[in-house]
């Protein structure tokens, strides 16, 4: 954690650092030391000490917290409370996410994802009446070895409407898929 502390029209003693330092080491705790960088800018104006404090996280993540006081210490102390409180959302929001752990797309069992187009070309059919027709690249699949039933099991559990899998008693590829009745259709190749 690098600390740059700035005074202005008040000179920074070891005694002030040392204050600024002791309320930095809690927020540093919060947040597990994923604090890259803190600027503390203290100003005095008057009877007032104004504190200015902003600390970079990891993730670019900006906290800001200002705050006014007679003395130092009360100006520190709600300043660093307003990055305490800013922290703790930001906390959250980590351990949150760790919870959730990989989301369903990402992970790739949920519904193939269309991309972009990769080819067009017009219907050759005459019914169509030359309507163009895009291919649109899916996901790709894992090939796995199991027998059907195994393959029934997991369209049957699934989100997904067919599954490709290597047959293992023929070694050949299938697709298994869910018909609108509700029952399975099975494809296999011509030997």
């Amino acid at each position: 954690m690098r600390l740059e502390l700035t005074g202005r029209h008040v000179t920074i003693t070891p005694v002030t650092r040392k204050a600024v330092e002791r309320r930095l080491a809690r927020l540093a705790r919060l947040l597990n030391d994923s604090i890259v960088s803190i600027q503390v800018v203290v100003s005095r104006e008057k009877s007032r000490t104004h504190v200015d404090m902003t600390l970079h996280a990891r993730g670019d993540h900006f906290l800001h917290g200002a705050a006014t006081g007679r003395n130092l210490t009360a100006a520190l102390g709600a300043a660093t409370e307003k990055l305490e409180h800013q922290a703790q959302k930001l906390k959250s929001k980590w351990t949150t996410r760790k919870r959730q752990g990989v989301s369903a797309a990402k992970s790739g069992s949920a519904a193939p994802r269309p991309e972009p187009a990769r080819r067009e070309f017009t219907a050759a059919s005459p019914g169509e009446g030359g309507a163009t027709v895009r291919i649109v690249r899916a996901r790709r699949y894992a090939v796995k070895p199991m027998s059907v039933d195994e393959a029934a099991l997991e369209v049957a559990e699934g989100r997904d409407a067919f599954l490709v899998f290597r047959n293992a008693t023929t070694d050949t590829i299938n697709v298994l898929f869910r018909r609108p009745d509700g029952h399975l259709g099975l494809i296999e190749p011509e030997a």
